[in-house]
């Protein structure tokens, strides 16, 4: 199984570990909001359920919702995105928004590799 899960939500989740996923979105997305001016992050301890909203992107076109695609715990959020939320764009490694105790790793199962992500990204061009 590739660490790398991808939404239709253009949300990606990297797994650190055995149940701990790191969440962030998808360049397609990045593309799609333009400059960034502000990020909401979650905060810690928080839980959710899948499918919630667990932060919020905005750029000077708009204001997205950034969803879960697992359930679980708040472990950490990425504290510099409110200072410098450009950030978001740079990589994974820096531009991620929290991470996530996972509380039901099958849910892993519903999301797609990066393969079928990029077949799923054709289809939305036309």
């Amino acid at each position: 199984m590739s660490n790398l899960k991808y939404t239709k939500d253009h949300e990606w989740l990297k797994i650190e570990g055995d149940d701990v996923a790191v969440l962030g979105i998808t360049e397609y997305a990045q593309d799609a909001l333009g400059d960034l001016v502000y990020v909401e992050l979650p905060e810690v301890g928080a839980t959710y359920n899948k499918g919630d909203d667990v932060a919020v992107v905005e750029s000077v076109k708009t204001a997205a919702e950034v969803y879960t695609p697992v359930s679980g715990e708040i472990v950490a959020v990425n504290d510099s995105l409110p200072d410098d939320p450009e950030k978001i764009k740079t990589s994974m490694d820096e531009g991620w928004i929290a991470k996530i105790r996972m509380s039901d790793l099958s849910e892993l199962e519903e999301l797609m590799d990066k393969g079928a992500y990029d077949a799923f990204l054709a289809k939305q061009d036309h």
